[in-house]
């Protein structure tokens, strides 16, 4: 499997579009990246990052270490290093529609996060504190 073939596959979803990460190929949906090659010298050969949840990453790292991994740099980003020699189409599909869910939730998140802080500066006329989200360990 090729970036090409990914490409093609990515660019079948709605709202995706190409472009890049890091000097690399990458596909992103909402101005954000979904996946692209993996840029850090760590990374093997021809290897795809794709984002998803950190649970979702671990159980695919357990379920087939020969196709997906995990670098150190990699360790703290909500992402899955994927070898392209050993993955199919159809799980190249289902990676990056995940992905790209993935991507646009956390970008409405955000959304309603900001309209939230605003409509409550709006009321009180200060920003209200919040607290920084948990770090998951």
């Amino acid at each position: 499997m090729t970036f090409r073939t990914v490409r093609a596959i990515g660019l079948q979803l709605p709202g995706a579009e190409e472009g890049t990460m890091y000097g690399k190929p990458a596909l992103k949906v909402g101005g954000k990246m979904f996946a692209c090659i993996a840029s850090h010298p760590s990374a093997e050969p021809n290897t795809l990052a794709v984002r998803m949840d950190f649970a979702q990453r671990d159980a695919l790292i357990e379920e087939d270490p020969e196709t997906y991994y995990l670098k150190d740099h990699y360790v703290n980003y909500p992402c899955v290093l994927v070898r392209l020699s050993r993955v199919h189409a159809d799980g190249v599909r289902d990676l990056l529609a995940g992905a790209c869910r993935f991507v646009s939730a956390a970008g409405r998140t955000k959304t309603r996060a900001a309209s939230s802080s605003a409509a409550a500066r709006s009321v009180t006329g200060r920003a209200r504190r919040t607290r920084p989200p948990a770090r998951k360990k």
